[in-house]
């Protein structure tokens, strides 16, 4: 059934008409790049954003105001002067909180394996099928991420579908002999990403994204102290998560997007629960530890 499922998606996902699923903005900079002529750079820039905005990545017809809306920074840090790039490329996605103006941060990620090929006017090629170059490889990975972890937050585990179309992206290019898409290249990687997202070890934290944002969040305009109750009462799922698993890269993403979030949340918050979540974020997120004490203060 899984497996029909997925050739329905991709199907799907192969017609290029229909509405766009994402709202991409897109920066290609390259600050340590000597070169009068940027135009290389700005033509890059068009490409990546016309792919990420002119295809289809979802089974749902999205509304105009219902796409997501991501950001990719591309900090090129090295270029051959003709076709190859090397950099850094920041990720980001945001999700909207019901009756309100505020925006949560789903994805905020730092991938440092990024080694491009690209000739102005090239044409970049894609399908789920199999490997076709890099750089659509990492933006489809990354296009499947996003709304994954969007469908994710409005329907418990609603972004299985998505997390297993990026799995196939991370299969298809094994042989690509770049890095980034394999379980050695390190613990901080796309490889990893989609291993924790698709493992059952961790749906304990999908799960949580669910109920933090459809029961937490969403409900936070119209009765905040029953959304901090409900979120607080989550907590206790993050000391259950084992982060010590090589390759536990889920939690990383998770706390580098919500600390300063939940710490917002509960500066407001009555004091059994704002010590209540500083203990439990202390011990299940010890690298942001300093932040954290912050709500003894309040």
């Amino acid at each position: 059934m899984k497996i029909f499922s997925l050739f329905i998606l991709f199907a799907l996902l192969s017609l290029t008409a229909g509405a766009q699923d994402l709202n991409a903005r897109v920066q290609v900079v390259a600050p340590k790049i000597q070169t009068t002529n940027k135009r290389i750079f700005q033509a890059l820039e068009t490409a990546m954003k016309d792919f990420l905005n002119g295809r289809k990545w979802s089974a749902d017809n999205i509304l105009p105001q219902e796409r997501i809306n991501c950001n990719f920074i591309f900090n090129v840090t090295s270029w051959d002067g003709s076709a190859s790039f090397s950099g850094e490329l920041q990720v980001q996605s945001t999700r909207p909180v019901f009756n309100s103006t505020y925006t949560s941060t789903l994805l905020n990620i730092l991938d440092k394996d990024i080694d491009i090929t690209y000739t102005e006017g090239q044409t970049i090629d894609y399908t789920d099928q199999n490997y076709q170059s890099n750089l659509s490889s990492i933006m489809a990975f990354y296009a499947y991420i996003i709304v994954g972890m969007d469908y994710d937050t409005f329907a418990r585990y609603g972004g299985s579908t998505y997390f297993a179309a990026a799995q196939n992206v991370i299969t298809n290019a094994q042989t690509s002999g770049y890095k980034g898409w394999k379980a050695f290249d390190g613990t901080i990687n796309r490889y990893w990403l989609s291993e924790n997202l698709n493992n059952t070890l961790y749906q304990p934290l999908r799960s949580l994204m669910y109920d933090y944002h459809r029961n937490g969040l969403d409900i936070m305009a119209d009765n905040a102290g029953k959304a901090r109750k409900t979120i607080v009462a989550l907590l206790p799922t993050l000391s259950q998560v084992d982060r010590q698993r090589l390759g536990s890269m889920f939690p990383l993403v998770f706390f580098t997007a919500k600390s300063d979030e939940l710490i917002s949340i509960f500066a407001k918050a009555d004091p059994q629960d704002r010590i209540q979540a500083l203990n439990i974020l202390s011990q299940a997120d010890p690298a942001n530890g300093l932040k954290y004490q912050t709500l003894q203060k309040n």
